[in-house]
């Protein structure tokens, strides 16, 4: 159970799964811990599970159990997790916004969601790399983080789909869908998205989000 409610709160509140487990093992031993606008507080442990409340601006949003054991096992199953019921419910509401048609966005954006549009600024292209897919085929993985007034993320480019971008240049990603990898969202074109160039500018995204380590 207290991976599926990690889960949950990490789509709702916007912050890495990976990221709140750890603050979550991080509480338990040196009492709380911060993941964000969440922080985690060890409130003791009853019959081998270790009581946790995670709270948001001095309100209380949850209390969950963990086990000792489970905390000792200092990793989590993303994909797994994100197959529940009430993940799924909350990913249909956050798509249906998104098929509104508006501009979505970064900091709204939750796993899962599909068919989004999102205006952003280029703020780093990574040097290209040769991937190996799992059908033997060999392909060049371009990543490319974009950010708006928000926040981040990661966008994933295969061959081609890089060439017509360069780092400062404002963009139009639309038909996108939200995604995670290794614990971090990250957006994917696909066969149906598209990345369009709206305006070569020199970035001016706010400067603390270009220099916010990646996670």
């Amino acid at each position: 159970m207290l991976d599926e409610h990690l889960a949950f709160l990490s789509v709702k509140y916007n912050v890495y799964l990976t990221e709140l487990f750890e603050a979550v093992v991080s509480a338990r031993k040196a009492g709380q811990a911060l993941c964000q606008d969440l922080k985690i507080e060890y409130r003791g442990s009853v019959d081998g599970e270790a009581i946790m409340l995670i709270t948001k601006g001095g309100n209380a949003i949850m209390q969950v159990r963990a086990s000792e054991e489970r905390l000792l096992n200092e990793s989590i199953d993303f994909k797994k997790c994100m197959e529940t019921d009430q993940i799924r419910k909350h990913i249909q509401r956050a798509e249906h916004y998104a098929a509104s048609g508006a501009l979505v966005p970064i900091q709204s954006l939750r796993h899962g969601m599909r068919k989004v549009t999102v205006e952003a600024e280029v703020i780093e292209v990574a040097a290209p790399q040769k991937v190996r897919t799992q059908f033997g085929n060999n392909v060049i993985l371009t990543n490319v983080w974009v950010a708006d007034q928000t926040g981040k993320i990661r966008v994933c480019l295969w061959n081609e789909q890089a060439g017509s971008i360069k780092l400062g240049d404002a963009v139009q990603l639309s038909n996108v869908s939200v995604a995670t990898f290794r614990g971090e969202r990250q957006l994917r074109l696909g066969s149906k998205g598209t990345i369009s160039v709206l305006q070569r500018v020199i970035a001016n995204v706010k400067r603390e989000l270009a220099e916010t380590p990646r996670n």
